[in-house]
């Protein structure tokens, strides 16, 4: 039985800007910072690694909401919402009240 299964080809990375809102920026600690990846999933883990001194910001990333050029992704995998080149990913944290 052969081990290779079917597979989309790979997403090539593109550049564009993550921006953070409310806590996102205050754990954070800056609004918004460039990204290098293909999918959201690539640029969620960058982030980990890059602010891993703060885990209050990398426990955050885990119940907040994202726009992907000012679409919501929704509960889509993370890893197959591609980016585009000079797009955006808003990162929108829980927002009391509602």
């Amino acid at each position: 039985m052969s081990a290779t299964t079917e597979s989309s080809p790979p997403v090539a990375a593109v550049t564009g800007t993550i921006r953070y809102w409310a806590a996102a920026k205050a754990e954070a600690g800056i609004a918004e910072e460039p990204f290098r990846a293909a999918t959201l999933a690539e640029v969620l883990e960058q982030v980990r690694q890059r602010h891993a001194e703060r885990p209050g910001f990398v426990r955050l990333l885990d119940i907040c909401s994202y726009l992907v050029d000012s679409e919501p992704v929704g509960s889509r995998d993370r890893a197959e919402v591609r980016l585009t080149e000079g797009g955006t990913v808003e990162v929108l944290p829980p927002f009391a009240g509602g």
